[in-house]
């Protein structure tokens, strides 16, 4: 039977509170969990976006590096990733005495540094996916007004491009969130470290990980919900014309 009473004892813990317990702080939980997905994002689609333009270059010493990074970050797991950055760089002495090691030692960053690199690998691919899928006739119009490649990209390509790639781009946001539960593995608290830390304290399993799994459940249609209401709004122009 599920203990309910247990499972309202422990929800403020998934919220950043508690009782008060060392174990826990304010930005435990669902805080950590939300501020670790949205600054990858967002630091992920800043890599992302120039590494697109790289890509999708003619010049081959621009597209072979990116293909490289891009190859290493979506081929192997962003849990052997996390592993590799946390305590693998660790055993190098010249790491260990650099400036990065500063940063490097906390398990906060490191968690925030695979996740950047790991859905900025996939969003590259998706960006570069949707220029090379830029019709023809926008390039033609845009070099009839006299503008240059640049330029062309920048106003015409570029924005077309990240329109067109939001569906696939909101499949990335919701994984990238399931795959923030695997930062608990190196001592962060986020919502699945939560549901470990009070299972380890109270040998009680089942319900600390029901109430992290109703927390990505929830977060999970907010997300679809938003990128939706983007979708609709940004992409009315490619909707069938009604007659």
């Amino acid at each position: 039977m599920i203990d309910w009473q247990l499972m309202l004892d422990k929800l403020p813990f998934f919220l950043g509170g508690g009782d008060g317990q060392a174990i826990f702080s304010s930005s435990d939980g669902l805080l950590l969990t939300l501020q670790l997905l949205g600054l990858a994002l967002l630091f992920g689609l800043l890599l992302a976006i120039p590494m697109a333009l790289m890509t999708v270059s003619n010049k081959r010493l621009l597209v072979w590096p990116v293909q490289v990074y891009s190859y290493l970050f979506r081929g192997t797991p962003l849990l052997v990733q996390l592993f590799i950055i946390y305590y693998g760089l660790a055993q190098f002495d010249w790491v260990r005495h650099s400036w990065a090691w500063n940063y490097l030692q906390e398990a906060y960053f490191c968690a925030l540094l695979a996740f950047t690199l790991n859905t900025a690998a996939y969003t590259t691919e998706i960006i570069a996916g949707q220029i090379r899928q830029t019709h023809w006739g926008e390039l033609e119009a845009a070099q009839a007004l006299g503008m240059s490649k640049w330029l062309m990209m920048r106003r015409i390509v570029l924005p077309a491009a990240l329109r067109r790639a939001l569906p696939a781009y909101s499949n990335e946001i919701i994984m990238m969130l399931q795959s923030t539960a695997i930062a608990g593995l190196i001592t962060l608290a986020d919502l699945t470290g939560v549901a470990r830390r009070i299972y380890s304290d109270s040998y009680v399993a089942f319900e600390p990980f029901l109430i992290a799994a109703a927390f990505y459940l929830l977060l999970t249609f907010v997300l679809v919900w938003i990128m939706k209401r983007a979708e609709k709004r940004w992409l009315a122009y490619l909707a069938p014309r009604k007659h």
